[in-house]
């Protein structure tokens, strides 16, 4: 049997927008230090995706007023980089001790395409703390909650693991903080902006967000499509030295525009063999960027051959990844 869905208030609805207009310094004070509610290392095996809209109107505004967010976005997004990675298991926990509201489990693992009505959250567990707050874990991997209706749990106890159930096209962990019903942003509890100023996080240690990122570079005998590369299974270990390209591609999110994504391929010596900078025209939540050589007429020379890609912006280099793929005769 399939346990109920909490009922929960506006779900990714502009009818639960964050809290901008009234005063929140007295709130925050009594809002629990919240714990990041995934077991992992942000930039390697985690990644900040999105985050609450800050913006009343029809646009949309990320709590440091980058474009990390879409119109009516009340959570923060943290995802895996591919679905390889996440069935290997990533942990999700209670950011704070409360008592389990209600729960949903038995939702597929298959995104936006496969969800019914009502599922928008998925698989999830919804959590209610002292004075009036609320957390929510949402698109959790089907068959991984591991708490029941009811239960009191502590900070930092396992809850399931991050998945790809309901509304949403990548593997992630939607956690939504809530104050009396309202939406609250855990990097930026007060109302107004504050691009200018370190945000009063809710946060028990300080989360940085590097703005975007690589979640994975790899090395393919041809341009891969995306659906491979978000799968986890566009890389190769080995090409052919007489194989019909040698092409390098890295997985990016948050890019903005104006961003420059350098591919850079190397041979078993050390020189190099390709480089490539790519400029991005706008701001995507994420994306791809692939660059290569065709095979020249006596083939590549056998060897490791190592790629790097770089993601910098304005001037500043934001992440970089390194890669390799051993040609073989």
């Amino acid at each position: 049997m399939v346990p109920r869905l909490f009922s929960v208030p506006g779900h990714a609805t502009r009818a639960a927008a964050v809290l901008l207009a009234s005063a929140l310094s007295a709130q925050a004070q009594e809002a629990p230090a919240l714990l990041f509610p995934v077991d992992c290392t942000l930039g390697e095996t985690c990644f900040l995706q999105q985050f609450v809209d800050h913006d009343p109107g029809p646009g949309a505004r990320a709590f440091d007023c980058g474009p990390q967010s879409y119109d009516g976005h009340t959570g923060t997004d943290i995802r895996t980089a591919d679905l390889e990675t996440m069935a290997q298991g990533v942990t999700v926990i209670a950011a704070a001790g409360g008592v389990v509201r209600g729960l949903r489990d038995g939702v597929p693992d298959g995104g936006t395409t496969t969800m019914q009505p009502g599922q928008g959250c998925g698989n999830g567990v919804a959590l209610t703390h002292a004075e009036g707050w609320e957390t929510q874990y949402c698109h959790l991997m089907e068959g991984s909650i591991l708490v029941q209706e009811g239960q009191t749990v502590a900070a930092g106890t396992p809850l399931g693991l991050i998945g790809y159930s309901g509304q949403t096209e990548f593997p992630h962990l939607e956690f939504i903080l809530r104050h009396e019903g309202q939406v609250i942003d855990p990097f930026d509890a007060e109302p107004g902006d504050s691009c200018d100023a370190p945000p009063a996080g809710l946060w028990a240690e300080r989360v940085e967000n590097p703005g975007g990122g690589i979640l994975s570079a790899g090395f393919a005998p041809a341009i891969p499509e995306l659906a491979d590369i978000a799968a986890g299974r566009a890389d190769t270990g080995a090409v052919e030295a007489r194989g019909a390209a040698l092409v390098i591609w890295g997985f990016v999110h948050g890019g903005r525009a104006g961003d420059v994504v350098t591919l850079r391929i190397t041979d078993a010596t050390g020189a190099e063999v390709h480089a490539q900078e790519v400029v991005l025209e706008r701001a995507q939540a994420q994306l791809f960027r692939a660059s290569g050589r065709r095979t020249p007429a006596e083939g590549w020379p056998p060897g490791l051959y190592r790629g790097e890609v770089v993601l910098s912006r304005a001037g500043a280099e934001i992440d970089r990844a390194e890669t390799a793929v051993l040609v073989t005769p």
